[in-house]
């Protein structure tokens, strides 16, 4: 009797360490799931109600102290909100519909997205997406067309040709704005290069000024300046790398001459992206520096985005990248007050906290914290979905534990 109690519990043991050591090396497939959730909750809300042409008439806009203080009108915010929300979910989208569990929900929120696009540009609709407001309209217009560069299939393919149509013409109307000399020059080029990659038509200038530009306003070590001069924020991952690397990509493709070529601007991406993993701390935190820090996660769209085109820096692995971003999305997304009772995200970092909007923030603004979502592009299959979390730069750091030496890259 007393061996086969041993014999038990040696057997029970060895399934308990069995079933610990299987959940710990499927650690990316729970934080794949948890994000998916978490994603799909922000995007239910905006897609049921553009879907039944409901969104203006159901989304309470929440405006910044300082919009409310310079009496601002947040008329474009229903565009705000959708592009930077699709431009997130885009390259999940693009993996399209399959037999499991998750192609499943793909197949719905897809064919919600198409919809939505369907009624946002036909400017017949109660909620046509106010792509003639000068200024503004260029910004989300530009979010909404990299949205359709990073899927299409899924949502350029699956468009109507009316929509199509509509959609290139309301690219169009952005044109009357004359972007600033800083990353708005981006916004144009993007609208472009969107137009096309397809419509095989575009205004070159456009998008060649914009690049020329930005050749001139590199700073160094990965680093743009947002215009002539430095700025200590996030928009270089904000902006600058996701849609200047998209933008090359696609004059890659069409075989246009660049002033920066599509390889220099990977390799200023990667350093970026080294530098973006060194930023998150142990705690899953990160610097509250600079402007429009209410985009939350969205200040790592860079590094998200490296992880999708599998161009990680060298040192960094799949494991850490995943494991730092899941870590500050689940700290941001599960304060208390980041959604309000109707599930709209409200102005704030970590909860709501309207006093840190800009003059610029509303409602709609917030939804670029989905571009940290763009490594859900990478299949469930893929190896950054697989095997147990490794420990960040700086969690190693404050464990005692030995990281690579940092260097600049020279240009």
């Amino acid at each position: 009797m007393y061996h086969k109690r041993f014999f038990f519990g040696i057997v029970m043991a060895v399934a308990f360490f069995s079933s610990a050591y299987s959940q710990n090396e499927n650690d990316g497939q729970k934080e794949r799931t948890y994000l998916i959730q978490e994603l799909t909750k922000m995007a239910d809300p905006m897609f049921k109600a553009l879907s039944q042409k409901k969104f203006k008439q159901e989304l309470v806009v929440e405006k910044s102290p300082e919009m409310i203080r310079i009496k601002r009108d947040p008329s474009t915010t229903h565009l705000e909100g959708f592009a930077r929300l699709l431009g997130g979910m885009a390259p999940w989208l693009e993996l399209g519909p399959d037999d499991t569990k998750e192609g499943k929900l793909r197949k719905k929120y897809i064919d919600l997205a198409v919809q939505c696009i369907r009624n946002g540009v036909d400017s017949l609709s109660p909620d046509y997406l106010s792509f003639n407001i000068e200024g503004q309209s260029l910004v989300d217009a530009a979010f909404l067309a990299h949205a359709l560069v990073r899927a299409p299939n899924q949502l350029w393919g699956n468009l109507d040709d009316v929509t199509k149509k509509n959609l290139a013409a309301a690219f169009k109307l952005t044109r009357a704005t004359k972007p600033g000399q800083n990353n708005w020059l981006l916004f144009s080029g993007m609208i472009e290069t969107c137009l096309l990659k397809y419509t095989g038509e575009c205004d070159q200038a456009r998008i060649d000024y914009a690049i020329a530009k930005h050749k001139e306003w590199y700073k160094g070590d990965g680093l743009y300046g947002d215009g002539k001069d430095f700025h200590f924020d996030y928009y270089n991952s904000f902006v600058i790398h996701p849609m200047l690397l998209d933008i090359l990509r696609v004059m890659k493709e069409k075989g246009i001459h660049t002033d920066i070529d599509f390889a220099t601007e990977l390799r200023r991406s990667t350093r970026y992206a080294e530098i973006q993993e060194r930023l998150i701390s142990p705690e899953a935190t990160y610097p509250i520096v600079g402007r429009s820090i209410t985009y939350r996660c969205g200040a790592f769209q860079a590094l998200s985005q490296m992880a999708l085109q599998k161009t990680l820096p060298q040192h960094v692995s799949e494991q850490q990248v995943r494991a730092a971003l899941y870590n500050v999305i689940k700290k941001q997304f599960e304060a208390p007050g980041t959604y309000d009772a109707n599930g709209w995200l409200q102005i704030g970092v970590y909860g709501h906290q309207p006093e840190m909007g800009d003059s610029y923030i509303s409602t709609g603004s917030l939804y670029l914290c989905a571009q940290a979502f763009l490594m859900l592009g990478l299949p469930a299959t893929d190896p950054f979905w697989n095997g147990k979390d490794e420990d960040w730069t700086t969690k190693k750091v404050w464990k005692g534990l030995a990281v690579p030496i940092d260097h600049a890259i020279n240009n």
